[in-house]
């Protein structure tokens, strides 16, 4: 995943920062152009003119794929894969792709299991808000908006046959794990970095645009808290690896489930209940999600220093993360 190495200093981290913005802009235009010249190819000019008899018919589902797609493409891997190959870096050193080690792998998917029951309060907390009346037009904004995507997500997710989850799994689970993880973690979390010095303050800036960029107001505490999760993995690992995969664990695991019911026939309204968990469950899952967090910490430094001493390690992505190391180029 390297292109051509440099030991030339990087840019300044503004000017990275509207270099994505730029990139961000030229990749939905040049995606956007892509989709609208492949739906021209598919339907022609006729049913291009008449497109919204399209998204209301049996090829809606062929549409909003190509579409999503194109967004993931466009919005989130384009501008991280440019901003590596402008500073002429190697995607690999500019943003950190060392080998993962399995034990941090198995710590990820045991803490995923773990805070299931606490993000599952925090989601029906973060559901249950409401806006004071003098906001009212905003909040009915906001409900029509979240029912708007739900609808897109439901009909995303209907499942008739094993194709059609492996599709899903594809597009839903790992597309943004990759994309996401490269644009929120790698490029942004790496820029805030070099302009804050902040390590913190960085992780949370990161995933508060991470669950605002998803206009998905109904849903912002939960995602909020799995980017900052992301970006803590990141910063201690050095390694996108590490939350790529986490990332794919949390998609995955949903569209499995929804999968999982529409083969036992199971009404889609069942994937929006919550679990029966006493509120003492909660707190525990909480408590246990934030124990291993610090373990892993700990597992990871360790494991870090083991590579450092056998000279295994390859990439470092973030100075900080070495004490003799300072943040330059501010």
């Amino acid at each position: 995943m390297d292109f051509i190495s440099s030991n030339r200093p990087e840019n300044k981290p503004y000017l990275q920062l509207l270099m994505l913005i730029f990139y961000a802009l030229l990749g939905m235009v040049v995606f956007s152009l892509l989709t609208v010249v492949l739906l021209w190819i598919k339907y022609g000019l006729e049913g291009l003119m008449n497109f919204q008899e399209l998204l209301s018919g049996a090829e809606n589902m062929f549409i909003l794929r190509v579409s999503v797609t194109a967004q993931q493409l466009g919005l989130f891997l384009c501008p991280a894969v440019l901003l590596a190959i402008a500073e002429r870096k190697g995607m690999n050193r500019f943003y950190g792709f060392n080998k993962p080690h399995p034990a941090i792998l198995g710590l990820v998917v045991v803490i995923s299991i773990c805070a299931m029951p606490a993000m599952e309060w925090i989601t029906s907390l973060n559901q249950e808000m409401v806006l004071p009346s003098f906001l009212k037009e905003l909040e009915n904004w906001m409900k029509e908006s979240e029912k708007n995507a739900m609808e897109a997500t439901m009909a995303f997710l209907k499942m008739s046959t094993f194709w059609d989850y492996l599709l899903n799994m594809g597009m839903i689970a790992l597309l943004p794990a990759i994309a996401e993880e490269m644009l929120f973690r790698g490029a942004l979390q790496r820029t805030f970095l070099r302009i804050t010095g902040h390590p913190h303050l960085t992780i949370w800036l990161c995933a508060i645009i991470f669950s605002a960029i998803h206009m998905q107001f109904y849903g912002f505490l939960p995602r909020m808290l799995l980017g900052a999760g992301f970006g803590y993995l990141y910063y201690w690992t050095g390694s996108l690896w590490y939350t790529i995969f986490a990332h794919f664990l949390n998609n995955g695991y949903q569209v499995t489930v929804v999968w999982y019911m529409q083969m036992k026939g199971m009404p889609m309204s069942m994937t929006e209940k919550t679990m029966d968990t006493p509120w003492y469950g909660y707190l525990i899952s909480a408590i246990l999600t934030l124990t291993l967090f610090r373990f892993l910490k700990s597992a990871i430094v360790k494991i870090r220093s083991q590579e450092e001493n056998t000279g295994r390690r390859r990439y470092n992505c973030f100075p900080m993360n070495n004490e003799d190391e300072k943040i330059k180029n501010n």
